[in-house]
């Protein structure tokens, strides 16, 4: 299960970067470049107020990162 969860932020992120760099999308979330990277490939699991940042930076809600 978890992997999923990592997998669908992973395309939310992918996503909202959209043609963004890492660096321009980091200005915009609060985060490293690297923590994105590593987020968007599924290869680091976020922490909770890292994902209150991006929901808030992102003006989005849960549901809208992880669907029913």
């Amino acid at each position: 299960m978890p992997q999923r969860l990592e997998r669908q932020l992973g395309v939310f992120l992918r996503r909202k970067r959209g043609a963004l760099t890492f660096a321009e999308f980091s200005r915009k979330v609060g985060l490293p470049p690297s923590t994105l990277h590593r987020l968007e490939a599924g290869r680091q699991s976020i922490t909770l107020r890292n994902l209150q940042l991006i929901m808030r930076r992102l003006k989005c809600r849960l549901w809208d990162i992880f669907p029913p």
